[in-house]
């Protein structure tokens, strides 16, 4: 990209965060004035159709307005709605045992918890981020406590308070998942950049990865599957032979942010292999866009959503992209870069009422007119704006820390 072209992007995604994304969003049901917290499930005008209320998207949210007021400036209504989170999720989202819930009511009864350690997740990196905007040592001891909380579950479950019979029995088909490392990848990266606990972040970082690469990368198949048996070998079914394109790519620049805080050539090499693949297993030729899942043998995938193009695949494959161009100068990144931002922002984008739909057809027409849910909401795209922003605006130094 020469200067002319680095100005016009960063000035365009300047534009979609604070004059389209942004605004829709504050001027939404979001941010609930009455009990505090946020409300997602917004129709395409901004009006809660739902009121419970996910916990990933308190932390989520959390993050998003904290990291607002850290990138851009602190914003009375960004860190006031930071605020709200914060107390909201302290004071709902936490049951007696330690463990988060997954749903609550509008006035933070619990409804729902899960096996997974995803709500604790993203209560790591929205406290530890929070802990940059109003400087409370508590929050930070929060987020660190709750990392090594999600890591002491990942290396020995039965250290999980939450008891509950495992999906499937694991004496007879032990498994593991790719989505675990990865979430403890991303919110390790977060503290290592905030506590400035290097050495300590950095271990744990290298063993994570090391079970990222020793089972679930597969140089042979040229993929990433997202479950294998606990060996690593696969299991050949449509769960065992899963590769979910835009998990892989969001773990691609992860890993290229890992490998260039360490200096591990290695693990960038590796990382831009997982992008190549799952840009090549995932792109759709007839009709543009990256399905949501494939089959690694080209079998039938289970999932009747497998074809259906979802905002936060490419909002990922953005960041990874632009990511490997400004890592490698090479070509091909900044061609499937281009051919991406043609069809992500001639498809997702809502041009009535602002920001994004979430879920196309595979031939790219719109299957669900809501803008927020329990599970989509102001995260993956506006992380997404404001990184592409800030690798535009630091595009001939050295790469900024994205987690």
């Amino acid at each position: 990209m020469n200067v002319a072209e680095i100005k016009k992007l960063r000035q365009f995604y300047y534009h979609t965060l604070f004059d389209d994304v942004l605004p829709f969003w504050m001027n939404s049901d979001l941010i609930d004035k009455k009990y505090g917290g946020f409300i997602t499930s917004v129709d395409r005008q901004g009006k809660s159709y739902n009121n419970d209320k996910s916990v990933w998207f308190q932390g989520r949210c959390l993050w998003t307005f904290s990291k607002l007021c850290n990138v851009y400036g602190v914003n009375e209504a960004w860190a006031k709605a930071a605020d709200s989170g914060a107390k909201f999720i302290k004071e709902h989202c936490i049951d007696t045992d330690g463990r988060m819930f997954f749903t609550v009511t509008q006035d933070g009864q619990p409804l729902r918890k899960r096996r997974y350690f995803f709500s604790e997740s993203f209560l790591v990196v929205g406290f530890a981020e929070y802990y940059l905007l109003r400087k409370n040592e508590e929050d930070l001891r929060l987020a660190e406590k709750y990392f090594d909380f999600m890591y002491e579950m990942y290396c020995n479950p039965e250290a999980d308070p939450f008891k509950i019979t495992p999906k499937e029995n694991g004496a007879i088909r032990p498994l593991h998942s790719n989505t675990n490392p990865m979430v403890l990848v991303s919110s390790a990266q977060t503290l290592r950049r905030i506590t400035g606990k290097h050495a300590y972040y950095d271990e744990i970082i290298n063993k994570i990865v090391d079970d990222m690469i020793k089972l679930h990368y597969k140089e042979d198949l040229k993929c990433v599957l997202e479950t294998v048996y606990a060996d690593g070998s696969i299991l050949d079914n449509p769960v065992g032979r899963t590769i979910n394109p835009g998990h892989s790519i969001e773990n691609s620049w992860f890993l290229m942010n890992a490998a260039v805080q360490t200096g591990n050539d290695t693990l960038l090499k590796q990382a831009l292999n997982i992008l190549d693949w799952s840009l090549d297993i995932g792109w759709d030729e007839k009709y543009g866009g990256i399905y949501y899942f494939r089959d690694v043998y080209g079998r039938p995938c289970e999932q009747l959503e497998h074809d259906m193009k979802l905002w936060w695949v490419h909002n990922e494959a953005l960041i990874a992209t632009l990511v490997a161009h400004k890592l490698t100068g090479d070509e091909k990144y900044t061609a499937w870069y281009n051919k991406l931002h043609e069809y992500i922002f001639s498809h997702f984008s809502d041009k009535e009422y602002g920001e994004w739909y979430g879920y196309l057809h595979r031939d790219g027409t719109v299957s669900h007119e809501q803008k927020g849910s329990l599970w989509k909401g102001p995260y993956h795209l506006l992380r997404c704006l404001i990184l592409c922003e800030q690798i535009l605006a630091h595009w001939d130094e050295e790469l900024p820390q994205l987690l």
